[in-house]
């Protein structure tokens, strides 16, 4: 490392350019010059930092930079080395965008079975099927053996589930919006979590309605709360995401479960259980469904257990009558899922596909958290070993705006807590999302990158940053 450190450091020093984009340059002058050959390793980050006498962050972005450019990957278990076949090193700033951590993505394994499995899944229906016939309009809520194929997916959830309570439609989202406009007028109330899922809050703004948060703790929302607000003007509906529930990945206990649900069933309340994630943990909690299932709207798919780009999402009604009052609903709002999604999601649950990417993401999920608990040592946040993000408690030190500022302007999106806040002034926590990074070495980049920021009193106090 001394003799690329020291050529570096005198090339940073005779740069005009800001270090981390003069360290991307050096990189980029030894490769064109063959100091610096294909697979060689680069020097791990904290030590480069030590050695060039730069901030931590400087220099993870400027390896950002280099990525970016094409001159360097970062990979699981071998660190960051040039890469093989490298583009003209280009010495423009680029977008770090790599390091996004303000979707809550599932982790993507780097299984090359699974990658396999999905592809051949894909190839073979396109192979197989009649092209006309996956353009075509078709039944809203998918065809009828899709709908078991979905019943069969679920089962292991709700137990003697039938296709006849079943709807197909393109997404989670897609679901919820249409049970929001089934069961619900403008201006009607909605309850949810007190922070919560940023999608709900942008559907019931849409449509009009009121959503009025209730104070949750590790266990769930506060029955409490719930039955006050039932008393004095019942909700229309109550929303609940009670598993690895988004933000705070709290799960609801069966107690806390069994006691919302009575108080629904007192009030006639009728509950959406979003479960986007309900089949990641490793012990499985009983759904609401299954707790108050004359009065649940079960909602469930595959963008947590497979891919975000696979738009299949299921509606579980509590009886056929409100099968076809969601349906006529939904037909309007978004028409019909594409057929071929639909198809290929009845392959993947079939052909055990859905399964094996479910307990591969659950894997890569544990690992990832296992990195997060490692590198964020001194820091205080709550989380789920199968969960895909950290609720991080901001130090007291540190705007959670200006926080969240410097760590965008050095590559790594976080989402404040205001995105999720429906009542009460926003807590002093940021959602990381962990999927974000394509490895498993990038997400120690980037967690390495924040835990750097929350040592430190504020941005200006940065030594040798140059932003």
């Amino acid at each position: 490392m001394t003799n690329h450190a020291s050529r570096w450091a005198t090339f940073i020093n005779a740069s005009k350019k800001p270090a981390y984009l003069a360290l991307a340059d050096a990189i980029g002058e030894d490769i064109q010059s063959g100091e610096l050959g294909a697979h060689e390793q680069l020097p791990p980050l904290r030590a480069l930092a030590a050695a060039l006498r730069l901030n931590f962050t400087t220099v993870a972005r400027g390896y950002a930079e280099a990525k970016q450019r094409g001159l360097i990957d970062a990979n699981a278990g071998r660190g960051t080395v040039v890469r093989e076949f490298v583009r003209a090193p280009v010495t423009r700033p680029s977008p770090i965008s790599q390091l996004d951590m303000t979707m809550n993505l599932p982790p993507e394994p780097r299984d090359h079975a699974l990658i396999r499995q999905i592809r051949d899944g894909i190839t073979s229906l396109a192979e197989q099927s009649d092209v006309y016939d996956l353009l075509r309009y078709q039944e809203f809520g998918g065809p009828y053996d899709d709908r078991e194929a979905g019943a069969s997916w679920l089962s292991r959830h709700i137990p003697d589930l039938t296709a006849s309570r079943v709807l197909i439609c393109p997404g989670i989202q897609s679901a919820i919006l249409g049970l929001f406009a089934s069961l619900a007028r403008p201006r009607d109330t909605i309850a949810c979590e007190a922070v919560t899922y940023p999608g709900v809050k942008g559907i019931a703004a849409q449509l009009g309605l009121r959503l009025v948060g209730l104070p949750l703790d590790d266990d769930g929302i506060d029955p409490d709360a719930f039955r006050a607000l039932c008393r004095a003007d019942p909700p229309k509906a109550l929303y609940l995401n009670p598993t690895l529930q988004n933000p705070t990945t709290a799960v609801m206990s069966r107690a806390r479960r069994e006691a919302v649900a009575e108080i629904a069933r007192t009030y006639a309340v009728p509950i959406i259980e979003d479960d986007a994630y309900g089949c990641l943990p490793v012990t499985k909690s009983i759904p609401l469904a299954v707790i108050a299932p004359e009065l649940t709207f079960y909602v469930s798919g595959f963008s947590k257990v497979l891919g975000a780009g696979l738009r299949i999402g299921y509606i579980v009604t509590p009886n056929t009558r409100y099968t076809a009052r969601i349906s006529a609903a939904l037909r309007t709002l978004v028409i019909m899922a594409s057929p071929f999604m639909i198809r290929l999601a009845t392959r993947f649950i079939r052909d055990g596909t859905v399964t094996a990417g479910a307990l591969a993401i659950r894997e890569e999920a544990q690992a990832r958290q296992a990195l997060a608990a490692a590198v964020l040592t001194g820091s205080t946040y709550v989380s789920k070993p199968e969960a895909f993000h950290l609720w991080l408690k901001v130090p007291e030190h540190w705007n959670r705006v200006e926080f969240a500022n410097h760590l965008r302007a050095n590559g790594v999106g976080l989402l404040l807590s205001d995105t999720f806040t429906v009542s009460g002034p926003p807590p002093a926590t940021v959602r990381v999302g962990l999927g974000g990074a394509s490895t498993r070495e990038e997400c120690q980049q980037m967690l390495e990158i924040i835990n750097d920021a929350l040592e430190h009193e504020s941005s200006a106090s940065f030594g040798g940053f140059v932003p």
